[in-house]
């Protein structure tokens, strides 16, 4: 960091999201299975919401399983279903802790396993009344299935024509704010079917040089550091 940036204040996102990408190829460049890869993804995602909730972030989301997600391996799918679940009982009491409060983004219907909904269920009551940090994984979710759902749920209310804040209020991710940056790891430049609503004017950050399991806390300081030199205008003229 130049020194001109030392002494200019940083302009924190409130909204971080995640594509968690490399955990397979982090895992096959050490001759590991695919499980190793997502284990070590899953530390690396504590390590992550543990420095954004040290640095004040206001809400970070992981795109943690896609709809689409259910087409791997059976074994590759019960494996992260296992971790996901050792993230619900294992790990809330620090979330309780650290005031932060869980929220989950995506459909818990069919296909998703009973126990594990009932998991979940049971992490996200527990972090209710928690008023820090929010932490959104995105499990079983898809951006078309969001607005879908959104639609849908529009529709059986008997709507005939909505505001753009009503139609967000329907989406999973209803009342959190849209992010500000998504951040995607492992080299990849797309947005895979996440958050295709929200992220209309987010920025947006590329990481070509490392996958998931390597990111750390110093990356954190990495995006904000980079959110601090984007102009966001939102459409509008800056004025001078």
């Amino acid at each position: 960091m130049s020194k001109k940036q030392e002494t200019t204040q940083l302009i924190k996102p409130k909204h971080i999201a995640f594509i968690m990408d490399g955990n397979g190829r982090w895992a096959k460049r050490r001759g590991l299975p695919r499980k190793a890869g997502h284990i070590a993804g899953a530390e690396a995602m504590k390590k992550i919401v543990r420095k954004c909730h040290k640095e004040g972030i206001e809400c970070v989301s992981v795109f943690a399983f896609s709809t689409e997600n259910w087409a791997r391996p059976k074994e590759e799918v019960d494996g992260i279903l296992k971790i996901l679940k050792n993230v619900f009982s294992k790990d809330v009491k620090e979330f309780i802790k650290k005031n932060v409060k869980i929220r989950v983004s995506g459909s818990l219907e069919s296909p998703v396993p009973e126990d594990v909904r009932k998991i979940i269920e049971k992490g996200i009551e527990q972090t209710k009344n928690c008023t820090g940090m929010v932490f959104n994984i995105c499990f079983n979710y898809g951006g078309r299935d969001d607005i879908l759902h959104a639609v849908n749920t529009l529709l059986a209310e008997g709507k005939k024509s909505v505001t753009a804040e009503e139609f967000a209020s329907h989406l999973y991710t209803a009342g959190l704010p849209d992010p500000d940056i998504v951040v995607r790891t492992s080299a990849e430049q797309r947005v895979s079917n996440y958050m295709l609503w929200q992220m209309a004017y987010s920025e947006f950050l590329f990481v070509m040089d490392k996958h998931w399991p390597d990111f750390n806390a110093k990356d954190v300081d990495r995006i904000i550091e980079e959110f601090s030199k984007r102009d966001r205008r939102f459409g509008k003229v800056k004025e001078n």
